[in-house]
């Protein structure tokens, strides 16, 4: 009975690890590829299509800061704090053929073309105060009430994207 238990979880380690390595080069990747299918519609209007291919950002979270207290706050703050992110912004080609206008009998091409670019992010985060101030002696000991107050964190996008046109 012992042996085939150990056998069987052994069984389970090994597909554990096996899915674990089959999925980590997907998950290290900066940016999931997409390329858009309008070859469906060349058809229907009787013309050349653009081709279209660029990818979506991975998110890779970072650490976020922690509550720092702060002289004279009963709470620290912020109490959700706001998580950085970290991604690159795909490459993107955009291709379509151009008809010869000119009568020279060559069909052209305009590309657009955007190289990867980093993308840094940070969610909202929210800043409370509480609604009461420190103890002092004036109350006998307890802390005066005073307005609750809330504040929320902008959201942060930053990145750098760049693109490329010519005609060919």
């Amino acid at each position: 009975m012992m042996n085939k238990t150990a056998r069987g979880s052994l069984a389970a380690l090994m597909t554990c690890m096996a899915t674990a390595a089959a999925v980590s080069p997907a998950l290290a990747a900066e940016h999931v590829p997409v390329d858009v299918p309008l070859e469906a519609l060349e058809v229907p209007l009787g013309m050349q299509t653009p081709h279209l291919a660029t990818g979506l950002p991975v998110p890779v979270p970072g650490i976020p800061e922690g509550p720092v207290h702060h002289t004279g706050e009963m709470l620290p703050n912020p109490v959700l704090p706001a998580v950085p992110l970290t991604g690159e912004l795909a490459p993107t080609l955009a291709s379509t053929p151009v008809p010869d206008l000119l009568g020279t009998g060559k069909n052209g091409e305009a590309k657009l073309a955007a190289p990867a670019s980093d993308l840094v992010a940070k969610t909202p985060g929210a800043v409370v105060g509480a609604p009461m101030l420190l103890p002092d002696g004036d109350h006998f000991g307890l802390p005066a009430l005073t307005k609750p107050q809330l504040g929320i964190l902008a959201p942060v996008l930053q990145g750098d994207p760049g693109a490329l046109l010519g005609l060919s």
